[in-house]
This record gives structure tokens, sequence and C-alpha cells, in this order.
């Protein structure tokens, strides 16, 4: 029996002795594809290559990549093969080998290798391939072991590269299957016949109006799940069953208490936590962080569901670590990112499952409240919207929710809440697919193809003489452009800095004899090719003509001080805080810097100055900034900082100042550190769990905002009357003289509220028997209104009060009713129809609640209609 890992080795190791180079897994973040939140399948990492857009540096690839989908996540640990993270094992030829060397070899990998039994093999083809079908028969396929399959045609979008696929499946004997007549590998979704290769023969282009003509190059994109050949090999009933999973699995059952098969309902759990953990770990060390956007939600959300469903086996104490433990302990080996990025994991573990536990404990209290009123209204369902409300907002795991409810005789409107689910995911679906962004027009990617890597003459200087090779307004290509039109213009080579790395493009002319054209903005293409994005002021540029390319230099020295000063400010960080300190993202421009990092807590006063001194003294030691060219190996090697979750490529740039920063860097930097002057942090604080941001200026950027200070403080000093120096006494003095004021202000409104209270008693009602106030009062905000409607429930002891007022605009209520239940009123329900006359909601409850409202001219209106409002409540 093979273990996981071996089949890993053995698959890259096949194909390696067949020509391949075996290149580690890509980043679970898809590289420069805004049309992917996550990376999905092997190919993912190779579109690129696929589609031309970059010339494949070589014919033949194999990989075990990492991946996360994400569409199936409600039936992980229902069924036996559905996954968050799963590895593909693939091999890849970019317009080298074709179906002739790619089926064959699948073939004998399958019966020699893994030598599982040809009995035990079925084939599906596209019904038209018959070019495939010949091939699988010479290999050794029976041809009634070959079946046809519509669905067996792979396509990259509506338009570019597609072709037919073959896919092997494994026919794990009738006992799995559901028994029908015309159940068959390819068309039946029972647990019979399981898929375990696809190959894919991208031998094609469809156009926009779904023609196919056949590529110049033809490629093969292959494959293979790596936890469905481990379930194979293995001889076992679920992937979950594999030595991938099972010491994750039992590890979690040991934390509950329990054993795993021993009860269906604890086996879905403990399925799921494995799963979600292990999903949780690879996207942590990959450098995604939980957040409320994009792939940190996907993240977050799979980290949440699997601390709900480990409530569920009764775990209520942190385990994410010991889980992520077992993980790291059998895959590190593989994916050392595990270790390198442990702390950075762990961090985030700890953050995450602290502050979900306290949600759900708020999810857990809000279905009492609702189970009080379903009891006192008499009912026994809680409404599917009601259910999903709690899923949705709280994390609130359904089985939870009926579990809490079966205990008290109550239940869940699992149809309804179940349509809530999919009125949902549909929702998400449709906003998914209107977000996918067609980034280019074919003809701009055309030309792009042709044109390849722009060479950047920008480190050495800041001029260059350069031909224009394109032009191109709004997608499509133009010869020339004229006064006022803004175009992308493509250059020979160029002397801009593109966007990158967080750093701001460089702007400036190009000029002509005739023409002048201002450059915006500079960004790079996936081919390497720079988009120069310009309006021209004078004159008009024409395709071939030779211009002079010059950047603001003035703009580029102001980048270059705020670039260099952002390493110092990580080194510095590093420094003061540790080593767990890691970039989380970036922005460099002439005004500015703003540097984002991995830090648990608010920095204090005191790091703040620590860090801003140890960039100053750097800066006046007047360090050498060099920058050299090296390998990926020797930059690791001499001890240069990565930014943590980015690919590089096998050469790297490395960025020195003296012995004080090393880092890995593309940017452009001053010559010097002195060059750099003054460094002033601005600001520090959190912009989300786990996550900090410091904004910083330097150079004259530094000098302007000190003078700025200066004259505020000159400002102030004349204002008060004193010398500058005595600014923030006096102005400590005021402060406490105004808050006395307050005080006292506060205890007149008291008396005057008290007085008016005793007033407003005068004014009570009888409405059904029920004594009644309602009534418009003038106090300054919420809390004065809340602090009356508790002074005159004490006066009144029993009855409905409702008071309004306006403040600042806007209408603010409150509603007590007492005692609790008074004539079967609801404080919340009442509040909420007064309110909504003056174009407003609230609620809250039975005794109390408060609301507010847009509309001040209804006020009246509102207060007047209270009786019929307390009347339609007390004949129901």
């Amino acid at each position: 029996m093979y273990t996981g890992n071996e089949l890993r080795d053995m698959f890259l190791k096949y194909f390696e002795a067949r020509g391949h180079r075996i290149l580690p897994s890509a980043s679970l973040i898809p590289k420069d594809d805004p049309t992917l939140l996550l990376t999905v399948a092997g190919m993912v990492p190779f579109k690129p290559y696929f589609q031309r857009l970059v010339e494949p540096p070589f014919p033949r690839a194999t990989t075990a990549q990492k991946c996360v989908r994400t569409p199936d996540l409600e039936v992980v640990g229902k069924t036996a093969r559905h996954h968050t993270y799963f590895e593909m094992l693939g091999n890849f030829s970019f317009g080298d080998y074709f179906k002739n060397e790619a089926i064959p070899w699948a073939w004998e990998y399958i019966t020699e290798v893994l030598k599982i039994p040809v009995e035990k093999l079925w084939v599906t083809i596209y019904p038209e391939d018959e070019e495939a079908k010949k091939i699988w028969m010479t290999a050794g396929v029976k041809a009634e072991r070959i079946l046809g399959d519509p669905g067996n045609f792979w396509a990259a979008g509506p338009t570019g590269p597609c072709g037919p696929c073959s896919e092997i499946y494994v026919d794990l004997g009738e006992t799995k299957g559901c028994g029908k007549p015309d159940c068959a590998a390819g068309s039946c979704e029972c647990d019979r016949f399981l898929e375990i290769w696809n190959l894919v023969f991208m031998q094609y282009n469809r156009d926009e109006a779904g023609n196919l003509t056949p590529l110049p190059k033809q490629n093969i994109d292959t494959g293979m799940g790596l936890e469905r050949i481990a379930s194979v090999m293995q001889g076992v009933e679920t992937n979950f069953d594999t030595d991938l999973f099972r010491p994750i699995i039992d590890h979690v059952a040991s934390l509950a208490g329990i054993r795993y098969k021993e009860n269906p309902k604890n086996d879905l759990a403990l399925k799921v936590v494995s799963d979600h953990v292990r999903a949780v770990s690879f996207m942590l060390a990959d450098g995604i962080r939980p957040n409320n956007e994009g792939r940190g939600y996907v993240l977050r959300r799979i980290l949440r569901r699997a601390v709900r469903y480990a409530k569920l086996l009764g775990i209520d104490k942190p385990f994410l670590e010991s889980v992520f433990r077992i993980v790291q302990r059998d895959y590190a080996q593989a994916y050392p990112e595990l270790t390198e990025n442990e702390n950075f994991i762990l961090n985030h573990l700890s953050l995450e499952e602290k502050n979900f536990q306290a949600t759900l404990e708020q999810g857990i209290q809000l279905l009492q409240e609702k189970v009080k009123d379903l009891v006192k209204q008499g009912e026994t369902v809680l409404t599917g919207p009601d259910a999903f409300y709690l899923y949705e907002t709280y994390g609130f795991p359904v089985e939870l929710t009926e579990e809490i409810l079966e205990e008290q005789g109550l239940a869940v409107d699992m149809i309804a809440f179940q349509t809530a689910v999919e009125e949902h995911r549909l929702l998400a679906k449709d906003q998914s697919q209107q977000m996918r962004a067609v980034v280019e027009s074919p003809a701009l990617m055309e030309r792009v193809k042709l044109l390849g890597v722009t060479p950047f003459v920008g480190y050495e200087q800041a001029t260059a003489t350069a031909r224009i090779e394109g032009m191109f307004v709004g997608g499509e290509e133009t010869q020339d452009a004229g006064e006022g039109e803004e175009v992308i213009v493509f250059l020979s080579d160029t002397p801009f800095y593109a966007e990158s790395g967080g750093q701001v493009s460089d702007v400036g002319v190009l000029k002509t004899s005739r023409a002048e054209a201002r450059v915006l903005e500079v960004k790079k293409g996936l081919t390497g090719t720079l988009y120069h994005r310009v309006q021209v002021v004078t004159g008009v540029l024409h395709v071939g003509e030779t211009v002079e390319a010059e950047i603001n230099s003035q703009a580029r020295q102001a980048i270059s001080r705020h670039h260099s000063a952002t390493h110092l400010l990580q080194t510095a960080l590093r420094t003061v805080l540790g080593e767990h300190v890691q970039q989380a993202g970036s922005l460099v421009t002439p005004e500015r810097l703003r540097f984002d990092f991995t830090h648990f807590s608010p920095m204090t006063a005191d790091g703040l100055r620590a860090v801003e001194n140890l960039i100053n003294e750097a800066v006046l030691k007047n360090m050498p900034i060099q920058a050299t060219e090296m390998s990926l190996k020797e930059a690791k090697f001499s001890g240069a900082t990565a930014l943590f979750g980015e690919k590089y490529g096998d050469n790297v740039r490395v960025v020195r100042m003296g012995l004080f920063s090393q880092e890995l860097c593309g940017g452009t930097h001053v010559k010097d550190t002195g060059e750099i002057g003054l460094v002033k942090i601005l600001s520090e604080g959190g912009i989300g769990a786990g996550l900090r941001r410091i904004e910083a200026v330097a150079g004259f950027e530094a000098l302007a905002y000190l003078r700025t200070l200066d004259e505020q403080v000159l400002e102030v000093a004349q204002i008060l009357k004193a010398q500058p120096a005595d600014v923030g006494k006096r102005v400590n003095g005021l402060v406490i003289q105004v808050k006395d004021l307050e005080r006292e202000i506060g205890q007149l409104q008291a008396k005057l509220g008290k007085n008016e209270a005793e007033g407003l008693l005068k004014r009570v009602v009888e409405v059904d028997g029920v004594q009644v106030l309602a009534a418009q009062v003038h106090v300054s905000d919420m809390e004065g209104l809340r602090q009356m409607a508790d002074l005159l429930r004490l006066k009144l002891k029993t009855g409905v009060i409702v008071l309004g007022a306006v403040s600042e605009g806007k209408v603010n209520f409150v509603t007590a009713v007492s005692p609790t239940g008074l004539s079967g009123l609801h404080a919340g329900q009442i509040i909420k129809e007064v309110a909504k006359i003056t174009g407003g909601s609230g609620g809250g409850r039975p005794d109390m609640a408060q609301a507010g409202g847009k509309d001040p001219s209804k006020l009246g209106e509102a207060i007047d209609r209270v009786p019929t409002i307390l009347r339609g409540f007390m004949k129901k």
C-alpha cells in the first residue's frame, strides 16, 4: 500500500524520467489573474503559456498543485470525494508532445506503475474524437471499455484555446452502484465509477462565432486528484479514510472524546473539521489573510465552519493550533511553507478562533431570544429566514440550531431554510459572473504577444530615445493620436518605471520635433510589455516615429526616497517588534509611504519612537544603497527578506542598504540613505485582524509636514495669547474647564427633565384600560430620552410610555411597557410601528425599545397615532 506522500513522489518522478521539469506547487493566490480568487486547478499557473501570452521557458512540466474550490462547500463530508483543499497531480506539454504520447503514458502509469487491474478501468472520450479512441486502443484499452461522453470537451472560456478530453475511471464494484441498467462510467453520478484522471487535449482555438480552428501548437493538460488515487491504492471507502486524512480525523476525534465511524452524525463533523483545517492551514501558509472580502472571506468562512462543526462535537476550547500541528507534521516535507510561515499561521488561527467564539456566543443568545418568542406565541417551528439569518450573519450552523431547538421540543423549517440558502447562492453566483473582467481587447493582446518584454532602462537613466511600436484607443489600434487624445503607447524601450510592488509608476513626457504628450501612468502586462497611458498635449504622435522619453525626475526622486524609507521601516519594525513582522502591502508615492504589516496589537508610543529613531539613525549613517542581480537561491542564502506570499522567478534583484537592510525588490531607490532625509511617522493603526498600518513621510514631504505643525501651534498660541511652549498647558486647563461646565449643564438638564417629567404625568390617558403616556419632549440625545423614560416608568408604575424628541435634524423614540407583557404589548413591536410614520425603524426588548426616524415634521403625527397603534396590538 502506497502512502499519499509516496504517490505524489511516484507521479512526479515518472514524468521527470520522460523529460518533464518538476516544478513546485504555485501559490493558492493566482498570479496576475484577476478572473480567479484562488488556484482551482493544476493548469492555472500555466494559463499564460497555454494562451501563448508568454513563451514557455521549457516544453514539458509536471506538478503537484495545491488547489482550493468552494462551490460544493455545503456537501463536504457528506460525500466520499468532495473537498475544499486538494492536490492535483498533472503533466503538461506546451506545444511539445500530444495525444500519441500523453495517452500511452497515462495508461502505462495506471496499469504498470500503479498496477490497477485493467478489468477495473474504463475510459471516456469526446464522441467525435476518433483519433483519441484509436490511440487508447493501441495503448491496450479494449474498444468496449471506451465510452463516448458529450461533456468531454474543455475550454478556457467562451473563446480561446479548447479541445476534447479523455477521462480514466476505476470501477469500485456493483455494491457501490445505483443498480440501474444504464449505470456507466461518465454518465452516472453514483459512487461506483470513480474518475481518477482527466487528460485535456488543447488542439483548437474557438472564435467569437464559435468556429474551431486548429492551434499552431497543441498542448496537453492533465489532472489527477491525489486524494482520489490514494483512496483507490489504499483500498478504502472514501478519501477521508486515506492516510492523507485519517491522522487529522483521529486527532480531532480524540479532542472530542469520541471515535471515528461510531456515529454518522459525528463522522460528518469530523470530516468537515479535518478538511477545513487542512484547507485553512495551506491558505494561511500562502499568505492569505482572513477578512471580509475576496479570498480572505473564503478563508474566514472555511475556518468558521471548522469551529462550528467542532462545537457540534463538543469541542469548546481552542483546538485549531493542535490540528494544524498534525497537518504540518504530515505535509511540511512536501510543502515547507507550513513551517516557514508557522508564526503567521498560528497567530491568525488563534485570533480568528477567539473572535469567532465570541460571535457564536452572540448567536446563541439571539437564538434563545427567538426561542422565548416562539414559546410565548405558541409556535413550535423557527422560520427558515430566521435560521438562515443566524447561519449567515453569525456563522451559526443550522445543525446546531436544530439541536438546541430539539432539546426544547421545537424544530426548524428546513425547506424554507434551504430555499434561503439557494437564493443566496444564486445571488452570489450572479454577482461573481458580473465581476469577471475582460481586461484587454483581442487586438491589443495580439500586439503585446508580438512585442514581448519592454526593455527598462530607468534604473540607469532618466531619459531614453525610443520608437513608438504601437498605439491603442479603446482597445482598437490606431496609427496616429492628435491633441487632447488619451492613448496607450508601446515603446521599444523605456525609462518609465511601471507600477509594481506598491510603488506608483513614473510620470513624464514623450517628445518629438512636432508633438508632446504627458505620460500619466505606466503598467506592466502579463507578457512584460509596458503600457504607457499618455495624453497628447500638442501636435500628433505617429506609430513608428522616434520619441524622447523623459521621466519627471523630481517626482522619481521623491518616490525613491519614500521607497528606500520603506525598506528601513520594515527592518526597524522587525528589530523592535520581532521577526514575526511581515509586509502585508505597501504604497509608495511622491507624497508619502504606507506600509501594512502583520502584528497583533497596537504599537505603543515608545515603540513608534524606537522605530523612528532606528530609521533616522540609518539615514544619518549615509549608507550606500546597492542593487544586485542574483539567483533566488543565492538571495535566500544571503538572508535577503522576501515579500511574504510572493512567487519569484529564478533570478531576482536584491537591494542592500549597508548592513542594515537587505530585501528582494524591483523598485527604484536613492543612491545613499542620506538622500532620504528626515523620516517622520504620521500614524499607526489597525486595518484588520492581525494587520497594522503605518503612514510616514520622508525628505521634503517630512519638512512640509513639520512646517504645517509649526504653523498650527503658532496659530493656537496666538488665539490663546500664550507662548508656543505653553500651548499644551493652556489647552489642558481649558479642557478641564469645559468638563466642569458640561457637568453643570448636565445637572441643570437633569433638573429640567425631572420638572418636565412631573408635568408630563398630567397627560396620561387610558386606552382600553391601559394607562398611556405619549409625548414629544425636549432632550439633547437618546441617552437623555432613555433617562426620562426610566424616571416616568418609576412614577407611572403600570402602563405604556412613548416619548419622541428631535436631535440634530433626526427623530429619536423610546418606548417602555411596565410590567413586561402588559396586555400582551411588546415595546419593540410598538416602537417599530411608531417610527415608521417618521420614515424610521427600530426595535428592542418587550419591556424597553428605541428607534430613530428621518422626518421631524411627522413627529407630532406619530405621537398622536400611539393610541390607535396600541389598540391594534391589543386586539391581536
